[in-house]
């Protein structure tokens, strides 16, 4: 059967371009909900060519449209099933940075690797299966989120909900170099928080004001502070913003944070002690109020036995492939691998094609690991159909 999916991915690389250049010039920036549903629809239809798979699309009153894929076993019985888990959005506005073009042996263009390369090879992988028989009694799911860029508010809610009762999640976020499999991100977090005071003219009545941005300039050299590389954990003061003009004292200023943690226990600490430190520089300036709102959280992905285990088992088909089968070490950002990880199932990410750049205008892939890492997820996938018919 290996052999039948070399053959049946063998020439295959034109096609998965082609749909990889479709995709990549519609601009799916997370705040371009109409780009966002151009890109989806392009995606069902492209799934929809497969024998055996059905779809479900997931509206949304804020962003573009996410998506959950199956095959008629997972249709069946959704216990057990595998997991692929993807998303649609980019980060960059339109006009920013556009279009795909190849440049010999690598492909650029925006989201070419963060992800919409990883759903093209999730969506070759489950064509050879279908094209050698095998995919009709795989219980596999796709789900395709749109909002994972920030935080996914909307799609970590659906991704529990519809992929409840999977037995492992497999996640195409951009490949890492060497083909690194990540099992271990850190947990991520954006915080606002936002200094009320009293404004007053600054020549007539400055002692009768509450300055709201030395407040929140307190609290700022606080948070900061928290900061602790060796249990890694970090806080981001990333924007600030307040006041009016500069002979007024300034009733409102705020700021966006940024944190990142290895462990949930670190995660808890770090809001409570923000929520302190909050507390602490409002009351160093009388008449002013500090207030911290946790807007997206992400918990960390835990390397466990079991994700551990489902590593082992991808890397010998990536291997196999003649990918590389290294693990990665702990990774900073966050991704939906942390959502299906939350509610115990074991987990893997970063299996999309090997490339770099993902979040800036060098973005880009290297077209010969497109064909493999197809191989590598259907050889995973005919594995678990092997096993599950005993």
């Amino acid at each position: 059967m290996i052999e039948a999916l070399r053959q049946a991915l063998s020439s295959r690389t034109a096609p998965m371009l082609a749909l990889l250049e479709r995709l990549v010039n519609l601009n799916s920036f997370t705040d371009n909900p109409r780009g966002g549903d151009a890109v989806g629809e392009v995606l069902a239809d492209e799934l929809a060519t497969i024998p055996g798979l059905s779809a479900r699309r997931f509206p949304s009153a804020r962003f573009a449209a996410h998506w959950v894929v199956e095959s008629e076993a997972a249709k069946a019985s959704s216990a057990g099933h595998v997991a692929l888990v993807g998303h649609l959005d980019t980060v960059f506005p339109p006009g920013v940075f556009e279009g795909f073009r190849l440049d010999g042996e690598l492909a650029r263009g925006p989201g070419v690797l963060d992800m919409k390369g990883g759903l093209v090879v999730a969506i070759e992988a489950l064509r050879a299966l279908e094209r050698i028989g095998a995919l009709a009694e795989i219980p596999v799911r796709l789900a395709i989120v749109s909002d994972e860029e920030v935080g996914s508010p909307e799609g970590r809610p659906l991704l529990q909900r519809e992929l409840a009762g999977a037995a492992c999640a497999l996640v195409f976020e951009a490949g890492r170099e060497g083909d690194r499999i990540i099992t271990a991100r850190r947990g991520t977090g954006g915080v606002r928080v936002r200094a009320t005071g009293k404004a007053v003219h600054a020549g007539n009545a400055h002692e009768q004001g509450a300055n709201a941005i030395w407040a929140l300039a307190r609290f700022i050299d606080r948070a900061q502070r928290l900061t602790d590389y060796a249990r890694g954990v970090a806080v981001n003061v990333g924007k600030v913003s307040g006041g009016r003009a500069r002979n007024t004292v300034p009733d409102a200023a705020e700021a966006a944070i940024d944190v990142r943690y290895v462990s949930l226990a670190d995660g808890e600490a770090l809001l409570s002690a923000l929520a302190a430190a909050a507390h602490e520089a409002a009351l160093e300036v009388p008449g002013t109020s500090v207030r911290v709102d946790v807007e997206v959280a992400r918990s960390p992905l835990v390397r466990t036995e079991a994700s551990a285990a489902l590593y082992r088992e991808y890397a010998a088909c990536a291997r196999a492939a003649g990918l590389g089968d290294a693990e990665a070490p702990l990774i900073g950002g966050g991704s939906d691998a942390s959502s299906t990880a939350e509610i115990g199932i074991p987990s893997i990410d970063g299996l999309g094609p090997r490339g770099s750049g993902f979040h800036t205008k060098d973005e880009l892939i290297e077209v010969g690991t497109l064909v493999p890492k197809a191989e590598a997820l259907a050889a995973f996938l005919l594995g678990r159909r092997a096993s599950a018919r005993g």
